[in-house]
């Protein structure tokens, strides 16, 4: 038996909804593996502003230091979406980010063939996907300052400030490149050197890296090119490196490939131990879709994928992890979709709470796999 302390953040929107389905799963694995998972419940986002005043607290940062992982739901919404204000949702997720020194995010993207016909790209095209976009996450436009608003005399004005060191693209870089060598052994670093200084010395400390990579074939593509390549050769791809502000253009960019952002799941990684593991924050990379809010609509794949990664990246528990993935290979393989994935003649189209228990039940036969 192994015990573990999960911090869990639903947060807003569509959050808790997804959510609810995913610990489904998660409390199947510790039945069915004789685990231990003490879970605490956290507001943050838009809940958290509703009780507290602000988007994330430091007895909520404090719960997750001291955890093992985090998972994360979704936050924001309309209630909330006043470009003036002082205190916004999001400043959850990124003091989070920051606060648990999580700088870098995996986001795989692996299209199931089964769902070819469900996809708006032709199956030629998207035929062999399967990459890793690695996104720096505690840098850049999103952290630098100054970062204000003012008016003058030519009215309305705003500055946000990109700034990063060496330290921060050498460590970002590194991840890429040791993932790539577990994987195909290539790696995609992409920037905009032909305009931004930041881009230039990105590419600069990637070149001098690859080097240490010798095994590893490295392509650097502009960030415009790269996301029409994404569209037009994805199969191409194994790993795709970059900042904080293309990674996050490029990510949702590139789950479109699986049908929806729905798909996708998410790890927001820090330092990690010698056997692979460590603290972690685990989220699907959709918003809180208010627009479909209490309608069971909501895809809750992504968040119960993002379940498996917990698994793997901060828990060590491979065989589980693989479970819950195989899990839900079965359950598409069988013909079942949420609404925003329902493209094929023989869609069996559910809700929510449907998909999260049909799931569920295909958990102890992947085991059994």
């Amino acid at each position: 038996m192994a015990f573990f302390n999960i911090a869990l953040a639903p947060g807003d929107g569509i959050g808790p909804e997804v959510f609810e389905e995913a610990l489904k799963v998660l409390h199947s694995i510790e039945r069915l593996y004789s685990h231990e998972f003490s879970l605490k419940e956290v507001l943050v986002g838009g809940a958290s502003i509703d009780e507290t005043g602000v988007a994330l607290t430091d007895e909520v940062l404090d719960t997750a230091i001291a955890s093992n992982a985090v998972l994360f739901g979704a936050v924001g919404g309309p209630k909330w979406d006043n470009p003036s204000a002082s205190v916004r949702p999001e400043q959850a997720i990124l003091g989070l980010r920051k606060g648990l020194g999580l700088f870098a995010n995996l986001r795989p993207v692996r299209v199931n063939p089964i769902m070819f016909e469900d996809s708006a790209l032709k199956r030629e095209v998207l035929e062999g996907t399967d990459l890793v976009v690695v996104r720096e996450l505690t840098g850049g436009v999103y952290f630098g300052r100054p970062q204000k608003r003012w008016t003058n005399s030519r009215g309305r004005q705003a500055v946000d400030t990109v700034r990063y060191s060496e330290k921060e693209f050498e460590r970002i870089l590194r991840v890429g490149f040791e993932l790539a060598r577990s994987r195909r052994k290539k790696v995609t670093s992409v920037d905009k050197a032909n305009i931004l200084e930041t881009s230039r010395l990105w590419r600069e400390i990637a070149t001098e890296i690859s080097e240490d990579y010798p095994d590893v074939e490295v392509e650097h593509l502009l960030v415009d090119a790269c996301a029409m390549h994404l569209i037009r050769r994805p199969a191409d791809f194994d790993v795709i490196v970059t900042e904080n502000l293309f990674g996050d253009i490029l990510t949702d960019e590139a789950s479109m490939l699986a049908g929806s952002m729905g798909m996708l799941p998410s790890a927001s990684l820090g330092r990690r131990r010698k056997n692979g593991t460590g603290l972690g924050l685990y989220e699907p990379i959709h918003g809180t879709a208010p627009d479909i809010v209490g309608q069971g609509l909501a895809n809750p794949l992504a968040m119960i994928l993002s379940v498996a990664l917990m698994l793997r990246y901060s828990l060590g528990l491979e065989s589980e992890a693989e479970a819950v993935e195989v899990a839900v290979e079965k359950v598409i393989a069988d013909g079942y979709r949420t609404a925003d994935i329902a493209g094929g003649v023989q869609s069996k189209v559910v809700s929510t709470s449907q998909m999260g228990s049909l799931v569920d039940e295909k958990i102890e036969l992947a085991r059994k796999k």
